[in-house]
């Protein structure tokens, strides 16, 4: 049995420029906020990603999957409270933005405070690979895309046309 997966909501879409609205703790231990929480992970995993917004989902919400040195993990209204000097540059790209990638400079190391899918408040360190994808996936909550940041389109700039 395979579990159900969702469209990936793609750029120049108008939900994916919307700040997400914080989740209800209330609601995180619901049956439909859980089953969520799993088409998420299923969803990241069929579309080949190692981060997921809600938005990129068609669901306006503070919730990503980061699949980390950890393994895939929820977190819900995740907020960044430090943030290192020291940046990292890299080439990202998006599952949001397909086929495109560019140069995104990057803090090596965050402090994430956010809440479990088991509700509860989690605050950690996340750095290099792991702080990367944090501060992408916490983007698409504030409706910021990578291409915002992008000092250069390494490839696929023609796909982006008067988008960029």
């Amino acid at each position: 049995m395979s579990m159900k997966t969702l469209e990936i909501i793609k750029h120049p879409a108008e939900s994916l420029r919307k700040p997400s609205k914080e989740v209800n703790p209330n609601i995180i231990e619901t049956p439909e906020f859980q089953e969520f929480c799993d088409v998420m992970v299923a969803t990241m995993f069929e579309k080949d990603g190692i981060g997921l917004a809600a938005p990129q989902v068609g669901k306006n919400i503070r919730v990503i999957v980061v699949n980390g040195q950890s393994g895939p993990d929820i977190f819900i209204n995740p907020t960044i409270t430090y943030t290192s000097h020291v940046m990292q540059i890299g080439e990202e790209g998006c599952l949001s933005v397909p086929l495109v990638w560019g140069i995104v400079e990057r803090h090596t190391h965050v402090t994430i405070k956010a809440i479990t899918r088991e509700n509860k408040k989690i605050k950690f360190e996340a750095k290099d690979l792991d702080a990367i994808i944090f501060q992408h996936e916490i983007d698409h909550l504030d409706g910021i895309l990578f291409i915002d940041k992008a000092t250069e389109i390494t490839r696929g700039k023609e796909r982006l046309g008067k988008a960029l």
